[in-house]
């Protein structure tokens, strides 16, 4: 089995990537798939609502993200929260598809989580910032949360010394497709 990981920054088209890559290959673990379906268990949001106080159940990720807009603190105490959450399915999606040829797993926090070791191969996507604040925009997101998760990444040359392909994102799905297409031949 080779563990192929993909990261890049905030709005760079890991998702995209991850998926043209994983294609017809291999399955694909998403992290922040992974989050959006931690938030709908009772147990995550019970310890979620008791740690930052929060008594309207119903609308937590909203709460949390203009806390965190108001309060870039808050953003490591919720990582403290969730990323264990998200090392247990990686961990259980990693056992289950132990015999398949090809695994994928989007992580953007690969690099800054320092989990490098558990790939074999590791992609980066990349995309310039204004680009991606446009594309995070577009999806309905506003520049301050913008800024403050892009700050919480480490830089593209920080990051790029520990991927093996880096992917610019810059051109069209076309341009993205065939790279990514052309690089994973090299591993079949």
């Amino acid at each position: 089995m080779k563990k192929i990981g993909i990261t890049g920054s905030v709005a760079s088209g890991k998702t995209t990537a991850s998926k043209i890559l994983s294609l017809n290959k291999g399955p694909l673990f998403s992290a922040d798939a992974s989050v959006r379906k931690i938030y709908k268990t009772n147990k995550f949001i019970n310890k979620i609502s008791a740690k930052f106080k929060i008594e309207n159940k119903r609308n937590i990720k909203k709460i949390l993200k203009k806390r965190i807009t108001e309060d870039p603190s808050y953003i490591k105490k919720l990582e403290k929260i969730i990323h264990p959450y998200v090392r247990k399915e990686m961990k259980i999606f990693i056992k289950k598809n132990y015999k398949k040829k090809f695994i994928f797993l989007e992580i953007p926090l690969l690099i800054e989580s320092k989990l490098m070791k558990w790939f074999d191969v590791i992609f980066y996507i990349k995309a310039k910032k204004s680009l991606r604040l446009k594309r995070f925009r577009s999806k309905g997101g506003n520049k301050k949360f913008f800024h403050i998760l892009n700050n919480k990444q480490l830089n593209d040359a920080k990051k790029t010394k520990f991927c093996d392909h880096i992917i610019s994102n810059e051109k069209n799905l076309k341009f993205l497709k065939k790279n990514l297409l052309d690089i994973i031949k090299l591993y079949e």
